[in-house]
C-alpha cells in the first residue's frame, strides 16, 4: 500500500487540518501518517485558541516516521511560526524523491490568522524551494507574490512570481474570484486552467486541506502532477457537492461520499 505523511495542525472540529488530511488519504486508498504541529480549539464557527507544539516534539515526530516507515508523499499544512517552519525544513531538506505538497495555510475559514506575519518570509525562504507543488488560494497567492489579484491575468502573473521562489509546480486556486471556479496550474512552461463547478453551499470548511492532501495521495499513487491535480479537483468537488450540514457555521465536506454510496449507506 502507498503511504502519505501530513505535517499540519489538529482541528478539534474534524473538518480541516490533520483530520481532513487523514480522511482524504484513507478515502483515496493511501495509508496516512501524521505530524501534529499545533492543536487548535475550533469548531465550524471559530478558532478559539491555538497551542503550537514544541519544535523538539515536531522534529521527533518527523524523524520517527522517516526512520521506520516508507513515505510516498508528504503534505505540509499549518506551520504557524518561523521556528516551526525552520524545523520542518531542516528535517525534510535531505528527503529525496518524495513529492512535497505545500498548502500555505495563513487564515482559517472563520478569518482567524494561522500564520504569523514574521513567518511568511521563512515560509518563502525555507519551504518553497523544497515544494513539489504549492497550492495557494488567492489571498495566500497575493501574500506570496506581493501583489493584488483581481482577475485571471493577475493569477498568471502571481503564478510566475511564486514559481520563481522555488517550487516545481504552482496551483493558484481561483475560488475567490467571481464567476467560474477556475484554478491555474503552472509548470514554468504551460498554463493549464482547471475549470470547476461553483457549488452554492456554506459548508466548505477544510477544502484547501482536503484538496492538497488529495493531490498528495494521487502523487503517492504514482500519478503525474497535472493528472494528480485534476483527480484531486474532481474529488474535492464531489466532497463539496455532498457536504455535511454539521455545526452552525461552515460545515465540513464529505470525504467519504463515494465510499458511502458504494456501501449503500446513503
Amino acid at each position: 500500500m502507498k503511504t502519505a505523511l501530513t505535517i499540519a495542525g489538529s482541528d478539534s472540529g474534524g473538518g480541516a487540518g490533520i483530520q481532513a488530511d487523514l480522511k482524504t488519504f484513507s478515502a483515496l486508498g493511501v495509508y496516512g501518517m501524521s505530524v501534529i504541529t499545533a492543536v487548535t480549539a475550533q469548531n465550524t464557527k471559530e478558532v478559539r485558541s491555538v497551542q503550537n507544539i514544541d519544535v523538539e516534539v515536531i522534529q521527533d515526530q518527523i524523524e520517527a516516521v522517516l526512520d521506520d516507515l516508507p513515505v510516498d508523499g508528504i503534505k505540509i499544512g499549518m506551520l504557524s511560526t518561523e521556528e516551526i517552519i525552520k524545523t520542518v525544513s531542516k528535517c525534510l531538506k535531505e528527503v529525496r524523491n518524495i513529492p512535497i505538497v505545500l498548502d500555505p495555510v495563513m487564515i482559517s475559514k472563520s478569518g482567524h490568522p494561522l500564520l504569523r506575519d514574521d513567518a511568511v518570509s521563512a515560509l518563502i525562504q525555507y519551504l518553497l524551494p523544497l515544494s513539489y507543488i504549492i497550492t495557494p488560494n488567492l489571498p495566500e497567492a497575493e501574500v506570496l507574490a506581493n501583489m493584488k489579484i483581481t482577475d485571471q491575468d493577475d493569477m498568471v502573473k502571481a503564478a510566475e512570481i511564486i514559481l520563481e521562489k522555488g517550487p516545481k509546480y504552482v496551483l493558484v486556486k481561483g475560488g475567490h474570484l467571481e464567476g467560474e471556479a477556475a484554478d491555474l496550474f503552472y509548470d514554468g512552461e504551460q498554463y493549464r486552467w482547471i475549470k470547476g463547478e461553483r457549488i452554492q453551499t456554506k459548508n466548505t470548511h477544510g477544502t484547501g486541506c482536503t484538496l492538497s492532501s488529495a493531490i498528495c495521495a494521487f502523487l503517492a499513487r504514482g500519478e503525474q502532477p497535472f493528472t494528480a491535480v485534476e483527480k484531486a479537483k474532481d474529488y474535492i468537488t464531489t466532497a463539496i457537492r455532498h457536504s455535511l450540514e454539521i455545526g452552525r457555521g461552515h460545515g465540513p465536506t464529505h470525504h467519504f461520499y463515494d465510499l458511502y454510496q458504494k456501501a449503500g449507506l446513503l
